[in-house]
């Protein structure tokens, strides 16, 4: 890795659910922003979100290091799934599924979502709004796993979506209607929490015009990836104010 970085060259690998037609798109366009930086994608199956049991064993962990071993065929320096499944499993999923990736593969791994916390930790934000395209069940889940760790959500929408590739029809101006209905709750921060929304691209123009700060969990992923390969995140612009207050 150090003699690749020294090269100017550096890959991260991303994990990505199945039917997502968001996060490929948007994650290369942010490091249009960041020398030498390219992303490269792997799969696995996922196409419903619900709290039913075949939707969650759609994220037991064997398919997904599958997918992290294709990744290591290409000699990535990182690992990030991106996606946000630990948010209403449970975040230490997440934990468990990184050190496996770890052990597997021998790469360091992250994911949207311990690096959302990260985020949150270092910005000490307690209060936050969430924007989804979830299930009421689903979002209930997310609210309480946030309360167990003393961040309470003061506004919440959800647009009672299950079929994970709709969330990519959701528009960005149903999203912005969502985001300024629960900015009226002046929470130290809003969430939008998906990976499959349109939305990390348009958060600068709602954090300029609600003057709140606005995490993507798209965009959150690709931070923590960055920051472990020791790039300046303050170098990118236009992706949530976080990339320059997260330190």
């Amino acid at each position: 890795m150090a003699d690749r970085l020294a090269s100017g060259r550096c890959l991260l690998g991303v994990l990505t659910p199945s039917s997502n037609t968001a996060l490929e798109p948007l994650t290369s366009q942010l490091l249009q922003q960041v020398d030498g930086v390219s992303a490269h994608f792997s799969r696995f199956s996922v196409t419903r979100i619900s709290l039913g049991e075949d939707e969650l064993k759609q994220f037991d962990l064997e398919p997904i290091l599958q997918a992290a071993s294709l990744l290591a065929d290409a000699k990535v320096d990182m690992i990030g799934w991106s996606g946000t499944a630990a948010g209403w499993m449970g975040f230490e999923q997440d934990q468990t599924l990184c050190q496996q990736i770890e052990q597997r593969t021998g790469i360091p791994a992250t994911s949207s979502i311990l690096a959302l916390n990260q985020v949150l930790a270092r910005m000490a934000i307690k209060r936050i709004a969430i924007v989804s395209p979830y299930t009421s069940d689903v979002q209930q889940k997310i609210i309480e796993n946030y309360q167990s760790i003393g961040i309470s959500t003061v506004a919440e929408r959800h647009l009672e979506i299950s079929d994970n590739f709709a969330f990519s029809e959701v528009s960005p101006e149903c999203l912005r209607q969502a985001v300024s209905e629960v900015a009226e709750a002046a929470p130290d921060a809003i969430l939008l929490y998906c990976t499959n929304l349109r939305s990390a691209d348009q958060v600068d123009q709602w954090e300029a015009e609600l003057n709140i700060p606005i995490i993507d969990t798209t965009s959150t992923v690709i931070w923590k990836m960055l920051e472990s390969m020791n790039f300046d995140c303050a170098e990118v612009r236009g992706w949530g104010r976080f990339f320059q207050e997260a330190k």
